[in-house]
């Protein structure tokens, strides 16, 4: 029995997906729900006094500044910060402080300011391969946490799981880290190795685990043709090519005559919005709503619709798998998708990250990422920060890792072998 009408063939095999690479949801080691947008630069060389906020003082600030001008002497004592070695480089050193600490002033973990390494590592995450132990971090509730290893990877294989918490990174502990001083001192060249303090739900305490780092090449789409009838189409993070490798899978999928569907998204700290919105369009009529940007009035909303490709029909079954590594991009597909009548949720809460954040140059090589705005359903309800409650919940154990054992897939297959 087919699962397409053949107008819906025919647009399936015509249509190519255009990504726009302006939202970004999640970003390894970064967390998750970015924009790469607007420019903030400011016009000259210092803003006009009709610019200044009415309601600072900014006296103060210029008082420190020309304290530390007149006054500073380097301390001869290590540092893992280079010391400026000209004026020009010192008051540089200050600008980039002042952006930091107004960040870091504003007590929200997403929002920070990306020094030219920081932020050159951030296009190097974005580009699908770089040199660590892959895995995405976060800090959740003011403790920094693992959002999902990647699959086949350093982290994976040393024994790190969502949810995990690190306190320590090579003895140094993380209170009050954000997370690109975190991801700054897990990365390192190939060959080397880090060693985390991780504490678990279940552990009596804290463990210290060495994981040797690699160069780590990020896997996008996978998929199995099941001896049981059932079709996984996994997509591990929604990279800008992460829409056309799905469409790929979703030929490889119909070509095999099944008409039922995993579309497995654990572990998925999302990546491109783009990508999630593209994807949805297959199974969604155009114009249904899959999220919404809340910018609690700053700006007008911005509704996310299906492209409408919808090339299936309703011989279609499906489930979607997700679990506490499912963040941001991934949240929102499974959301959208249980919200039309689609797909059928199956795992464990997804991490709940709620919140959009936008990438602001403030120099050539420098940026400022802040909170805007946030996630909300096609329900209208933002995100929670505990995250989606799967329709059925499925849990996994230790055990059953270590016995290869994915009970979560299995649940999977049962409850699409009862539609």
């Amino acid at each position: 029995m087919s699962l397409m009408s053949g107008q819906s063939q025919r647009q399936f095999l015509s249509i190519r997906s255009a990504i726009a690479a302006s939202v970004i949801v999640a970003v390894f080691g970064f967390g998750a729900g970015f924009f790469a947008g607007h420019s903030a630069l400011v016009s000259g060389s210092i803003l006009s006094d009709a610019s200044m906020p009415q309601d600072a003082d900014f006296q103060a600030v210029w008082k420190a500044w020309h304290i530390l001008n007149d006054n500073f002497v380097p301390a001869a004592v290590a540092t893992s910060t280079p010391l400026a070695t000209s004026t020009k480089e010192l008051n540089e050193q200050k600008v980039y402080g002042m952006i930091a600490g107004l960040a870091a002033s504003l007590h929200d973990p997403y929002t920070f300011f990306l020094p030219p390494v920081e932020n050159t590592q951030f296009a190097s995450d974005m580009s699908g391969a770089f040199s660590g132990v892959g895995m995405e971090i976060d800090v959740k509730d003011g403790v920094l946490t693992v959002v999902s290893p990647l699959k086949g990877t350093p982290a994976e294989k040393a024994g790190i799981r969502s949810g995990d918490l690190i306190p320590k990174i090579d003895g140094v502990s993380t209170e009050g880290m954000d997370v690109t001083s975190a991801v700054k001192r897990i990365r390192g060249p190939k060959g080397t190795e880090v060693v985390l303090t991780v504490y678990r739900s279940g552990w009596d305490d804290v463990r210290e685990i060495k994981i040797m780092r690699d160069v780590i090449s990020v896997p996008v789409v996978t998929t199995t043709a099941r001896e049981d009838g059932i079709f996984v189409i996994q997509v591990s993070t929604f990279t800008a090519n992460a829409p056309d490798l799905f469409r790929a899978g979703l030929r490889e999928f119909i070509a095999s005559g099944k008409e039922k569907l995993v579309l497995d998204l654990r572990g998925n700290p999302g990546g491109y919005l783009d990508g999630a919105v593209n994807i949805g369009s297959w199974f969604l009529p155009s114009g249904a709503v899959i999220v919404t940007e809340d910018y609690a009035g700053h700006a007008a909303n911005v509704v996310h619709r299906s492209l409408g490709y919808d090339v299936f029909n309703k011989n279609l079954k499906m489930v979607v798998l997700v679990d506490k590594g499912s963040a941001s991009a991934s949240e929102i597909l499974a959301d959208a998708l249980r919200h039309h009548g689609v797909a059928t949720i199956v795992g464990t809460n997804t991490f709940g990250k709620g919140v959009v954040q936008e990438l602001f140059p403030i120099t050539d090589d420098t940026s400022l990422k802040v909170t805007v705005a946030r996630w909300l359903g096609p329900d209208g309800i933002q995100i929670p920060h505990d995250g989606i409650v799967p329709d059925i919940m499925s849990t996994t154990t230790e055990e059953f890792i270590k016995a290869k054992k994915d009970v979560q897939m299995e649940k999977a297959v049962e409850v699409l072998n009862k539609m």
